[in-house]
C-alpha cells in the first residue's frame, strides 16, 4: 500500500495518532520501517474487514433480520423469481444500461 493510500485508509478509520507517526516515519525513510510496511498493511486490511463484518452484524440485528442470505445460497428452483433478471440486478447491469430499477411490495405467494 502507498504511503498516501495509508494515510488514507488511517484517517477513514479515524486512526489520526497512527495516520501522523506514518507521516513522521516515511520522511525518515527508515529500513525497518520499510519492512514493516507489509504487516501494517495485513493488519490494516484486517481492521477494514472486521468493522465490515461487525457493521453488517450490527445492521442485521437492528433490521431485526432472523439470519443473514446471500444470492449464492438462493434456491432459485424453489422460487418463482426469475434468476436472469435477478443476477443481472446483482451485478448492477441496470447502472450500465442507464435503467431504472423500480421495486414495489407486495404480497408473496407460494
Amino acid at each position: 500500500m502507498h504511503t498516501e493510500a495509508l494515510l488514507h485508509t488511517l484517517k477513514t478509520l479515524k486512526l489520526h495518532g497512527m495516520a501522523s507517526s506514518i507521516t513522521e516515519l516515511t520522511s525518515q525513510d527508515s529500513p525497518a520501517y520499510k519492512q514493516a510496511l507489509p504487516i501494517l498493511d495485513t493488519l490494516i486490511k484486517a481492521e477494514v474487514a472486521d468493522r465490515e463484518v461487525r457493521s453488517i452484524a450490527y445492521q442485521m440485528k437492528i433490521a431485526k433480520f432472523p439470519v443473514y442470505r446471500d444470492l449464492y445460497g438462493f434456491d432459485f428452483n424453489e422460487s418463482e423469481v426469475d434468476e436472469y433478471l435477478i443476477r443481472g440486478l446483482h451485478r448492477c447491469e441496470f447502472i450500465e444500461d442507464c435503467q431504472n430499477a423500480v421495486f414495489v411490495g407486495g404480497l408473496w405467494h407460494r
